[in-house]
């Protein structure tokens, strides 16, 4: 007996647990359309401010385009919120409740799509362009020191052209002493020493020539990176910004240009091949077939240390033109949404909340689940009499008064047993009254 009155009790608890979760969901029902709606219209305001990014003009057109696109996108995440809210937790069956769950998936991915993205244009694109104006700065310097280094190697070029023309100059003091081909003088061989000391001379003054140029450049594109910092970091609107910085870009690039320009590696790569292929032979001017075979043989030296020579500088002028160049940079302006996809990863709790503010409605619909879920199991462990409701009763009672008028037979005082504490007690209370308290008042005016 004891066990059937806990067994009782235990159905009555649960029937009882399913109505409280009934109320509370009817108190939550009266405001949950609003609160969505109030997600709805800040998704719609965010996608607003996303899409006119990237619209170009301002006139009317595209400013009512602007807000038909964010209005759209407000009423289909009403309307599908709305939806699933309903819906899915009113299905029973697991194939049906996975197939709404994925239609939920499908969604939200399509709002995702048209929607979150640019709302997190709208939160995050400012300080996403901003990021690119910056990797556009270091990547501009990376190029600008790059090519100043390699620049600055080719100077050091000097050094070789001016050991290479000291070498001729000397050979051309000793063959005028006397000391080459054994006659004094400015004869044949002279003249072959002298003309190409003379070549290596005026190289290394266009080398040395170029050093300001150099300097200046490499300053120069110091100061239009250091403006270019500064429109990165400055207060205003990005887009003006980045027109300004698009212009200093063009005039960095051209600058970039000409310093590798003013590199001497090729020039005295150039050099030192025709130092040894452009040699004219004067004739030979000795009095004597010994004075001329003397000439001739120190003319073949002199070749030879002019081949050596040639040689050197230019794998000197091929190591510094072999050195890496960096890669040639160009700005490209870009619009805070296209930013925000490019730098996402730097940007996650700007996409966290952009994606939050339209998917939150889906933590409703689980939460919907669960407590439709325990609404059905606390009625399905209760008894038929412990679910009926005060409806229930009455037309449980219009239905036995319908009988007995039908039967004919009488219904006494007897029909309906007096009700006692305990029968009482165990109704549930019904609008400040008890179940069983409005069907003993149902039946007396029935008895009237």
């Amino acid at each position: 007996m004891n066990e059937a009155n806990g067994h009782n009790s235990s159905r009555g608890d649960g029937h009882q647990h399913a109505r409280e979760i009934e109320g509370h969901l009817t108190a939550l029902d009266s405001f949950a359309p609003m609160a969505l709606g109030v997600l709805a219209v800040a998704s719609g305001i965010y996608t607003y401010l996303g899409v006119r990014s990237l619209l170009d003009g301002s006139g009317a057109l595209t400013f009512f385009a602007a807000v038909a696109y964010s209005l759209a996108v407000s009423v289909a995440i009403f309307v599908f919120w709305s939806y699933m809210l309903r819906l899915t937790p009113a299905m029973r069956t697991a194939s049906a409740r996975i197939g709404m769950l994925l239609t939920m998936v499908a969604g939200s991915l399509a709002i995702v799509a048209m929607s979150s993205w640019l709302n997190a244009a709208a939160l995050a694109g400012s300080a996403a362009v901003e990021q690119h104006l910056a990797l556009t700065v270091r990547d501009y310097q990376v190029e600008l020191e790059q090519a100043n280094r390699v620049a600055v190697a080719g100077q050091g070029l000097q050094l070789d052209v001016s050991r290479a023309r000291q070498a001729f100059a000397d050979l051309s003091t000793q063959e005028a002493d006397g000391n080459l081909s054994g006659t004094s003088g400015r004869g044949a061989v002279f003249r072959v020493l002298t003309s190409k000391g003379d070549e290596l001379a005026a190289l290394e003054a266009q080398i040395e020539a170029q050093a300001p140029l150099i300097e200046a450049a490499f300053a120069e594109g110091n100061a239009i990176l250091s403006r270019m910092r500064e429109l990165t970091a400055a207060t205003g609107p990005v887009a003006e910004r980045s027109v300004i910085f698009a212009e200093e870009s063009v005039r960095l690039a051209g600058l970039i240009a000409r310093l590798r320009q003013l590199s001497v590696a090729p020039v005295v790569d150039r050099a030192a091949q025709d130092l040894a292929a452009s040699v004219v032979l004067p004739e030979l001017d000795g009095s004597t077939d010994a004075i001329r075979g003397a000439q001739q043989t120190t003319i073949e030296s002199v070749l030879q240390v002019l081949g050596q020579r040639a040689e050197s500088l230019r794998s000197a002028a091929q190591a510094v033109m072999a050195l890496p160049a960096a890669e040639e940079t160009t700005y490209q302006p870009i619009s805070t949404a296209d930013a925000v996809l490019r730098y996402a990863g730097d940007f996650v709790p700007s996409w966290a909340g952009a994606i939050a503010i339209d998917l939150l409605p889906a933590v409703l619909v689980f939460m919907m689940m669960v407590a439709q879920s325990a609404i059905r199991e606390g009625r399905a462990t209760a008894d038929p009499e412990e679910a009926m409701s005060l409806r229930d009763l009455r037309k449980a009672v219009v239905a036995l008064r319908s009988i007995e008028a039908i039967s004919g037979t009488p219904r006494g005082a007897e029909a309906l047993p007096e009700t006692t504490s305990d029968d009482r007690d165990a109704l549930p209370e019904i609008g400040g009254d008890t179940a069983f308290g409005n069907v003993e008042a149902l039946d007396r005016g029935a008895r009237k």
